[in-house]
């Protein structure tokens, strides 16, 4: 396919598989020039996946990455920090595996663990919660005027959905390294990351780094959609490229009143 192939409409959803394939490769095509594009103008990509447990942001990266350049793509999944990091600026961890020209750096979960998870569980004090609500609009000005393109994904799934995928987990050999014990917190605390989502989005929608949503609830439709809306952002000169599904891709702002919650 040349770049300037306008690929098969989004808005078409048959449920049959052919369909969903025919799309896919399209996309993966896209994908590939798009970054052979940004590499070849030293473009640097940051992309964050953020979501609830379940929601998708495994497989939805695992797909995006598949046949993208492995020595300019990075993913990046920190564990919880050490002794020693937690006594350094809560940014510090994340700033080494920043993208160099040409380089995309994908965080599976990020800095805004401390805007969901950590003040959800415990795992920061109240004070810390506020510091970073007030330090990341400077961090990530700082990014973006240093010419990082900053796309950050939240993953929006639905209770039933949710509770439906962490039971199959259980029962998925395959999927040993998905349980985790904090897996029941999810719908035991439902109602707490749900408002600590909504504060989030709503005190870090930034004109220069804006939140976008995507419904999760249908994998294949959020996977095709969140390629969508990064070969957008990234904007290669030439891309003709059916829009993103409104149902399921919207702003932060577009987005209120019609998350799971």
């Amino acid at each position: 396919m040349s770049s300037g192939t306008k690929l098969p409409d989004n808005k078409t959803k048959t449920g049959k598989s052919e369909d969903y394939d025919a799309l896919y490769k399209a996309l993966q095509i896209q994908i590939v020039d798009s970054q052979d594009w940004a590499i070849k103008n030293g473009i640097k990509t940051v992309i964050i996946f953020e979501g609830r447990d379940a929601a998708g942001k495994d497989g939805a990266i695992k797909r995006l990455t598949e046949n993208m350049a492995p020595r300019q793509t990075r993913v990046v999944a920190l564990p919880k920090p050490t002794d020693r990091e937690l006594t350094q600026w809560y940014f510090q961890r994340y700033v080494s595996h920043l993208p160099a020209a040409g380089e995309t750096v994908i965080f599976n979960r990020s800095w805004y663990n401390r805007a969901t998870v950590e003040p959800v569980l415990g795992f920061c004090t109240p004070s810390q919660h506020h510091a970073f609500m007030n330090e990341v609009d400077d961090f990530e000005r700082m990014l973006t005027h240093s010419g990082i393109i900053l796309i950050k994904l939240w993953l929006d799934i639905s209770r039933e959905e949710q509770a439906r995928r962490l039971t199959k987990r259980i029962h998925d050999p395959i999927k040993r390294f998905k349980v985790s014990p904090l897996d029941k917190e999810a719908q035991d605390r439902w109602d707490e990351y749900s408002r600590a989502r909504d504060h989030m989005l709503a005190e870090t929608h930034f004109t220069y780094a804006p939140w976008t949503v995507i419904k999760s609830d249908d994998k294949k439709q959020a996977r095709l959609n969140v390629m969508r809306h990064i070969l957008r952002v990234w904007g290669r000169p030439g891309l003709q490229l059916a829009k993103t599904d409104p149902d399921i891709v919207m702003s932060a702002d577009d987005a209120k009143g019609q998350l799971n919650s």
